[in-house]
């Protein structure tokens, strides 16, 4: 779906109108948000976000990734895979899997780490561990109380923030802000935006740590790109983000064209996007999501340019801390039931 721009708009007419559906969606979220989820046996770390649409989470999660192997870990990720039409649970696999199966998040994903891809997120959790998972790294399913979690890493844009911070339809949240607050154990803020510093007070003050971050561009996508002008496309969550970030990297962009999140992309727009790019000898350029969901497109121009980003984190030692307690603390608590 497109984000409404009055979700983004302090005081507008709609937000008010649908503030009757916010509150009873909110009120029905923030139930089973009370839930006691099911213990997977071994720790669960989730990256979540307070809000519907993108902020960040994928490069989050590979970030984590790194970090766990670090650690001496072995992650799997657990994806509901989202636009896919495979229920699974099943394991992602590039060379037999498609966008149109699994979804675009576990597609590009699983170039880094294994990822099971389940509906329900318990058969996902089987079938990691019996790929040798120590430890599953959630993508998403913060809101969701099927499985227990260890602990809740929310992403945030720090240039967009929460919005109006009304409960979805009237705003951008999944659940009211004061129940997602509570079940916080860190906030990762991307960029050096001030939108969602009141939150991060407000958990400041429940001892929760903020850590800072920003995505920096791959060296090689910038490469191909130097000295070309670029017509960018996105179908993700906050399609602006990613034509800032290529402008910020020294991009030079002419045009951009901005679909909905998980945008399944038509022959017919492809076709338009090549011959918009031919006509101004334009380079077309897209998000490693969205060629993910490209790959098999019958009519795929030639010549598109994926700009990679990866997450660099401020204070690494503070997050490789953070990390090494929790999975410490989740340990810990389940040796001691025994």
């Amino acid at each position: 779906m497109r984000e409404p721009a009055f979700w983004y708009r302090p005081r507008s007419f709609m937000s008010y109108a649908l503030q009757p559906l916010g509150l009873l969606y909110g009120a029905i979220t923030e139930r089973r948000m009370l839930r006691q989820g099911l213990d997977a046996g071994i720790p669960v770390i989730c990256v979540g976000n307070y809000h519907v649409g993108g902020a960040g989470k994928t490069p989050t999660v590979l970030a984590l990734t790194k970090l766990l192997r670090e650690l001496g870990e072995t992650p799997v990720v657990l994806s509901r895979g989202y636009g896919g039409r495979l229920k699974g649970p099943v394991m992602a696999d590039r060379t037999r899997h498609t966008a149109a199966d699994i979804g675009d998040e576990p597609l590009m994903m699983a170039r880094d780490v294994p990822v099971a891809v389940a509906r329900d997120r318990l058969n996902g959790v089987a079938l990691a561990k019996s790929q040798g998972a120590t430890m599953i790294l959630m993508d998403d399913g913060f809101q969701n109380p099927r499985l227990f979690k260890d602990a809740s890493l929310i992403v945030i844009d720090s240039e967009r923030g929460l919005g109006n911070c009304e409960v979805f339809p009237a705003g951008p949240l999944r659940a009211p802000l004061k129940t997602q607050l509570a079940r916080t154990d860190a906030l990762v803020l991307i960029g050096d935006g001030r939108a969602a510093n009141d939150v991060a007070a407000e958990l400041a003050k429940r001892d929760k740590p903020e850590l800072r971050a920003r995505l920096k561009p791959d060296a090689a996508s910038l490469a191909q790109l130097f000295g070309k002008r670029v017509l960018a496309f996105a179908g993700i969550g906050d399609p602006e983000r990613f034509f800032r970030t290529l402008r910020a990297s020294g991009v030079d962009v002419v045009r951009t064209r901005p679909f909905a999140d998980h945008h399944m992309f038509s022959r017919e727009e492809i076709a338009t996007l090549a011959a918009d790019a031919r006509r101004e000898q334009l380079t077309l350029v897209t998000t490693e999501k969205d060629l993910a969901r490209l790959r098999g497109s019958e009519g795929l121009p030639d010549g598109i340019v994926p700009f990679a980003v990866q997450l660099e984190f401020d204070e690494p030692v503070k997050l490789r801390q953070l990390i090494s307690d929790h999975l410490y603390r989740a340990r810990e608590r389940r040796f001691s039931r025994r």
